[in-house]
């Protein structure tokens, strides 16, 4: 043990004891996506004729392949358990990597308990060894458990591992880089910021380039895409999983270069000095103020998710119309390929209205972080009352994901103009504004939890998951009408269709003023923080 390292052990086991059981969840949802799929498969397609049609559905639609990538195999349970989980199982194992590590890396420096640390028996290097140390331990964990469940369940025992150490490699990879934005940001909510910014734009580039069908050499650029070659089923490959060791050696210890490179406390960019004079007047504009970067960098992620989803829809036609199963998930009985395509422009819309409440969350979690960072509490003591203070943050949750839809379907509106395709620039504009409502009302969640409920904090996602579980995945899991009726998306009507059904997207409405109500509600009445 070095002089720097000093105190690794001691600190890494006090911080599993009080961090640990915030790993179960990032656990749980990797296994469950797995599990789930090698229970369900045999269940909804039970022979060789349901297979092939679905293998033909999902191989040739776009939307799917860049959330999932490619499906190598889907007439068998383990090929349909690996396009089903190893994407979307690794971005939850990466997520939880970069969230631990940038905690304790340079979240207790913003806390100020990593000087009270610095202040004992500890060396420079043992907190962000603690850090990555703790990051890979949960994502072994994820790996192990999601492996031994998905074989216990009846998958295959070489697969099921590889899948599980796929989803491990994958969070360790994006917990070394979650080290060195840790180094560069000004403060963790910056290193978050760039680790996971990182990350979304890795997962979107190896879906797009798979979808478009891009050279084979593309999918070696991106480490993602190191682990969607493991292939697990069709082919077992665990020799790309060395790629991604050897990426974390080297991130990782351009982690601790860089860490020693920069002053406690401080990043490596540096955070701007406010002015001598402050010159926010109002808590509508210190909403503003407190979530600009986030604002920002959400609307210039919308507008290249609106050229990628434009540039499928300017193929949709043919896709549409050369597949009739595809066809039938996207608009069941619809009279001509101008319907198709209508209904083919409805589900990518939802998909991005799911994607933009997701900015809504967080600017309404930032209600609860400026609680308990206390700095609420100082605002509240002058002249600002509580429902201005609240309602303020809200509208911005409320008007950001509104204008985000929109600047995206202006883009796909944009690329659907330009084409031969049924529908314009209008058609595509109206229907992004008539996704709105189910946008608010997954935000609307997060208001009321946030507002009356703020220690069952990490409840104001599960509309976001709820949303994507059931929209995405749904229709293709045949899942009955009422259930799918519990994502709001689902309720969103087709406006180019004859005759649009609104009282759905109505009913959306009365339930995003109750839960806004209820948080305004629960904000008024309960301690702050």
């Amino acid at each position: 043990m070095t002089a720097s390292t000093i105190g690794t052990a001691p600190l890494l086991r006090a911080s599993l004891h009080h961090e640990g059981r915030s790993f179960l969840p990032w656990i749980v949802l990797p296994t469950a996506l797995a599990v789930s799929s090698v229970i369900a498969y045999p269940l909804l397609f039970p022979d060789a004729a349901e297979r092939s049609a679905f293998a033909a559905t999902i191989g040739s639609n776009p939307a799917l392949g860049l959330i999932f990538g490619p499906a190598y195999d889907l007439s068998t349970v383990d090929g349909f358990v690996a396009w089903r989980s190893l994407a979307l199982g690794g971005f939850v194992a990466a997520l939880a990597a970069i969230f631990i590590v940038v905690k304790a890396a340079r979240g207790q420096e913003d806390s100020g308990q990593a000087e009270l640390l610095a202040a004992g028996v500890l060396g420079r290097a043992a907190r962000l060894s603690t850090a990555l140390i703790m990051a890979g331990l949960c994502s072994i964990a994820v790996g192990v458990v999601a492996g031994l469940a998905t074989s216990l369940s009846g998958g295959d025992w070489e697969s099921s591992f590889l899948l599980g150490f796929g989803f491990t490699v994958t969070g360790w990879m994006f917990g070394a880089v979650a080290a060195v934005s840790a180094q560069v940001g000004s403060d963790a909510r910056a290193a978050t910021t760039i680790a996971v910014s990182l990350l979304g734009v890795l997962f979107v580039l190896r879906g797009f380039l798979f979808s478009v069908n891009a050279p084979a050499w593309t999918t070696w650029i991106n480490p993602l895409g190191w682990v969607q070659e493991t292939r697990p089923a069709t082919g077992d490959h665990w020799w790309p999983l060395l790629l991604g060791v050897v990426f974390v050696v080297v991130v990782g210890a351009a982690a601790f270069v860089l860490q020693s490179a920069r002053d406690f406390g401080q990043g490596l960019v540096p955070a701007r000095p406010g002015p001598s004079r402050g010159r926010v007047g109002s808590p509508l504009s210190l909403a503003f103020r407190l979530n600009r970067a986030p604002i920002v960098s959400w609307a210039l992620a919308f507008v290249g998710l609106g050229v990628v989803f434009g540039y499928f829809t300017r193929s949709v036609r043919g896709l549409l119309t050369a597949n009739p199963a595809m066809a039938q998930i996207f608009a069941s009985g619809a009279a001509s390929p101008a319907d198709l395509v209508s209904a083919f422009v409805t589900t990518i819309l939802g998909l991005v209205g799911i994607i933009a409440s997701v900015a809504g969350v967080q600017i309404v979690n930032r209600i609860r972080t400026e609680e308990l960072d206390d700095r609420a509490e100082a605002v509240l003591a002058t002249s600002v009352s509580r429902p201005s203070y609240f309602g303020a943050t809200t509208g911005v949750a409320l008007v950001v994901p509104a204008v985000l839809v929109t600047v995206a379907g202006s883009v796909i509106g944009i690329f659907a103009s330009t084409t031969d395709l049924d529908i314009g620039f209008g058609d595509v504009f109206v229907q992004s504004i008539a996704t709105i409502p189910a946008v608010w009302a997954v935000v609307g969640i997060a208001v009321a939890v946030i507002g009356a409920r703020p220690h069952m904090r990490p409840a104001i996602w599960l509309g976001v998951l709820v949303s994507f579980v059931l929209t995405i995945l749904g229709p293709s899991f045949k899942l009955p009408e009422w259930a799918l009726g519990v994502s709001p998306f689902h309720h969103v009507p087709d406006v180019s269709a004859a005759q649009p059904d609104w009282w759905g997207l109505c009913g959306v409405g009365v339930v995003v003023v109750l839960l806004v109500v209820l948080g305004f509600a629960g904000f008024r009445r309960r301690d702050v923080p």
